[in-house]
């Protein structure tokens, strides 16, 4: 159903330049995903159509479905991870077809989740407490590895969603910190989110890190236990952005220039708690992400079940749809992603790469739809790795 909504963009004045083209149709991929709701919102509820586009949006199965469909013209625009255009800049992985971002989906969202019996073997290993940090919980998975080690029993195997991710870069980061070597102590594997809680019931694997509700499946089933989120590694990362081929912005301006104000408009609508309830049911259909509407409502006011024996965590803003200028590509942000590709040996360091690398986030684009008041005045570089 689709239901009109009050203007909600805050005063924001149409860009003078996008009202002479007509209305487009937009064939838009998207993974189910929490992180998908602005993009999903903008269709939903008329955000895109008072911008007179439309939305077709397509659920997909696979991250590297995504990734050849947008690259084959299937798609117009794709709800993408936050490196694969980076990736794609690079001429990293399988079909490197260039991709930018003019338009990050928000922060937040992320979660490792360890198996029930791995977390309650680290618990007996070295008397983890329920109340431990994500710090904590690492180290007591280096014990664990060790002991396993030890007794010459296979490592761990752990699932992530796509090789250039946001998941894998803070599982790996999370392990590192613990003292735990990614590349020699565990052994990952791709599996795609939707699949993530059923591949830990079944012992395919034995953790995984991804986007909600997926963790929450995990843990109220009680196959899981959350040990870190997004806010423990790196809680300003950009999470999912709007991918689209250089070309395809390039020759439809207007269109780009729509599109970005209707998901600036959805980005503010998403990102206030009057309208969690409306956006959980939104998201809760089969068309989209087909989870039970309560634990999207919990996961979208960052409310955890950590694990199915009542521990809680809240986390504030655990979604930043909007706020914090979350939806602005700041191209110090695709360099921080291409240090972790350079830390995990994905990518070689040069001036030329880094070059690269931080063309994939167009700002320009940006502030072409919105405008230098909607914009950061911080540099579009600065300092990454932190809150804000």
């Amino acid at each position: 159903m689709m239901t009109d909504i009050a203007d909600v963009s805050g005063g924001l004045p149409l860009p003078a330049r996008v009202n002479s083209e007509g209305a487009k149709v937009l064939r838009a991929g998207f993974i189910p995903l929490v992180d998908a709701s602005v993009l999903i919102a903008a269709a939903e509820f008329g955000f895109t159509r008072k911008e007179g586009l439309t939305l077709d949006l397509v659920k997909d199965v696979s991250w590297a479905n995504v990734r050849d469909r947008l690259a084959f013209r299937q798609y117009d625009i794709a709800h993408m991870l936050s490196p694969m255009p980076i990736a794609s800049m690079l001429g990293l992985g399988s079909n490197p077809s260039p991709t930018i971002t003019p338009f990050s989906l928000g922060r937040g969202g992320n979660a490792i989740t360890l198996s029930t019996r791995l977390f309650e073997r680290m618990r007996d290993d070295t008397g983890l407490s329920e109340s431990a940090s994500a710090l904590d919980n690492a180290r007591a998975l280096a014990k664990t590895i060790a002991a396993m080690k030890a007794h010459g029993e296979p490592l761990p195997t752990f699932g992530v969603t796509y090789p250039f991710s946001s998941h894998n870069y803070e599982f790996r980061y999370w392990l590192a910190a613990g003292g735990i070597d990614p590349d020699k102590d565990v052994k990952f594997v791709v599996v795609p989110p939707p699949l993530t809680s059923e591949a830990l019931e079944a012992g395919a694997i034995d953790g995984f890190c991804v986007g909600a509700p997926w963790n929450m499946i995990a843990s109220e089933r009680g196959v899981g236990r959350i040990v870190a989120a997004k806010q423990d590694i790196w809680p300003s990362a950009p999470e999912k952005v709007i991918g689209m081929r250089p070309d395809w912005a390039e020759s439809r301006p207007e269109t780009v220039s729509r599109l970005i104000v209707a998901l600036d408009a959805a980005a503010r609508w998403c990102d206030r708690a009057e309208n969690h309830d409306a956006l959980a049911a939104a998201l809760a259909d089969p068309r989209y992400i087909a989870a039970p509407v309560d634990i999207l409502r919990r996961v979208l006011a960052g409310e955890f079940s950590l694990d199915a024996r009542g521990n809680r965590r809240v986390i504030a803003d655990y979604f930043k749809f909007h706020s914090g200028f979350a939806n602005y590509p700041r191209p110090s942000q695709a360099l921080w992603i291409y240090s972790q590709m350079l830390r995990w040996g994905q990518a070689e360091a040069s001036l030329n790469h880094a070059r690269a690398a931080a063309s994939a986030y167009r700002p320009d684009l940006y502030r072409a739809a919105l405008g230098d008041k909607n914009a950061p005045e911080d540099a579009d570089i600065r300092i990454e790795g932190g809150d804000e």
